[in-house]
């Protein structure tokens, strides 16, 4: 497996404003150079251990946000034309972790390890779900089995001392 950079993979860090009330923060703007456009906004809550692998959307875009606990983000590039393909690419979200939103370009294959729970995931789309043709070509989720030899990567390890 080659861990590295998602060529359009973005990492966005926010900027939290915080006060005697609590505090703001923007997670994206329509402005942002990563975004591509509304097309749903969906809230997930999961347990801790819950492992969520592997999806991939041909032509849709995700953008994940962790509001609750924490979680290992892992996508694999496997769009034949990107200068990254092949890559694997890892990340946590969510609390006691640094703020911040995870663009996942189409093509790029993507799930999590619940690493603190409950965990909550906000996860805006550029495109609605067609829940009755959930598969491509007519919908847009793409099922990869978790211990695709492929990518061969193993959602059971932990993750290494730093």
């Amino acid at each position: 497996m080659k861990r590295g950079p998602i060529e359009g993979a973005t990492v966005k860090d926010l900027k939290r404003f915080p006060d005697e009330r609590g505090f703001f923060e923007e997670i994206i703007r329509a402005s942002d150079p990563f975004f591509k456009g509304f097309g749903q906004l969906s809230w997930c809550r999961r347990r801790e251990g819950t492992i969520t692998a592997w999806h991939v959307h041909p032509n849709q875009w995700d953008w994940w946000y962790v509001s609750h606990g924490v979680i290992k983000a892992v996508l694999h590039d496997l769009r034949p034309d990107s200068a990254t393909t092949g890559n694997t690419f890892e990340i946590f979200l969510g609390e006691d972790t640094s703020e911040r939103v995870l663009a996942i370009p189409n093509g790029v294959a993507h799930g999590y390890k619940v690493i603190q729970g409950p965990m909550e995931l906000f996860y805006l789309t550029n495109m609605e779900y067609n829940r009755e043709h959930p598969e491509p070509p007519l919908g847009e989720e793409g099922r990869i089995p978790h211990d695709d030899p492929l990518i061969g990567y193993d959602w059971l390890t932990a993750s290494p001392i730093r």
